[in-house]
């Protein structure tokens, strides 16, 4: 991941992210390649994670996928998946994907094929334990009213060794307050006040019921603390690496880190 993490990737996500409202399939597409290319790398890097070599041994020939592929045969659980747009990222790369999504509406968005996805809430997984060899949720934990409760379901449903990636927007970013911009600073009630004024509705995130705030301090105080996992690193997603020490200073990066990136092993 650490070689990947160029200026020129950072440049090219943030000139994305205005397409999120106005043109989603774009926004959401190339999110998804640079989603999954995150995690082939930390799958990558992590080596046999079984112990066993069980999986991480095993090479894409054996599991009848092209060579090329970089998650083989890998079981992928994306929490909070939305209308599909990662499912075919996953599957160029060999791993059988499935997504959870508690909303029908979310999930039928963008007219696509969603028979590998579950209805359900990521709080409570509708997943057996130690099932899923990689459990990933991208931009879920800041929508939800108990991102840690949801991260823990996360560890449950990955078999031991296997990987978990929680990676969230900050509240005290400049992208907290998602289509709100930078009004969340003035509180989340009063952003979403100003957006139906200036609008004439509400935002698609509403402050208080998709909407939460959520900081960097409280995500590496979980992951550190956590008896189903073990953190193996933690990083800002969308900064250059050589920017990535932001994570180490207290205060300054619950504003400049903008979105956090835990990497755990399940136990």
């Amino acid at each position: 991941m650490a070689r990947r993490a160029t200026l020129g990737r950072s440049l090219g996500l943030l000139r994305s992210f205005p397409l999120e409202q106005s043109d989603p399939d774009a926004f959401y597409s190339g999110l998804a390649r640079d989603t999954v290319e995150l995690v082939a790398d930390l799958w990558a890097e992590s080596g046999d994670l079984s112990g066993d070599g069980s999986v991480g041994s095993a090479t894409a020939a054996d599991r009848g996928h092209p060579a090329r592929a970089r998650l083989p045969g890998l079981t992928v659980l994306d929490v909070g998946g939305g209308p599909g747009y990662f499912s075919d990222a996953y599957a160029a790369e060999g791993a059988r994907y499935v997504s959870v999504e508690p909303d029908v509406g979310e999930m039928s968005a963008a007219g696509l094929d969603q028979s590998g996805s579950v209805r359900g809430s990521g709080m409570s997984l509708p997943i057996r334990s130690d099932s899923v060899d990689v459990c990933i949720s991208s931009n879920v934990a800041e929508h939800v009213p108990e991102p840690w409760t949801m991260a823990e379901e996360m560890l449950r449903v990955t078999r031991p060794g296997g990987l978990v990636v929680v990676s969230y927007t900050l509240w005290y970013g400049p992208f907290g307050g998602h289509e709100m911009g930078m009004t969340h600073y003035l509180g989340g009630e009063r952003a979403r006040r100003m957006y139906e004024r200036r609008h004439g509705h509400p935002p698609k995130n509403v402050y208080g019921d998709s909407l939460f705030e959520v900081g960097c301090a409280e995500g590496l105080e979980w992951a550190r603390g956590t008896d189903s996992g073990v953190l193996l690193a933690a990083f800002p997603r969308y900064h250059p690496r050589w920017a990535w020490w932001l994570v180490r200073v207290p205060l300054v990066r619950e504003v400049l880190v903008s979105n956090l990136v835990l990497v755990l092993r399940a136990r």
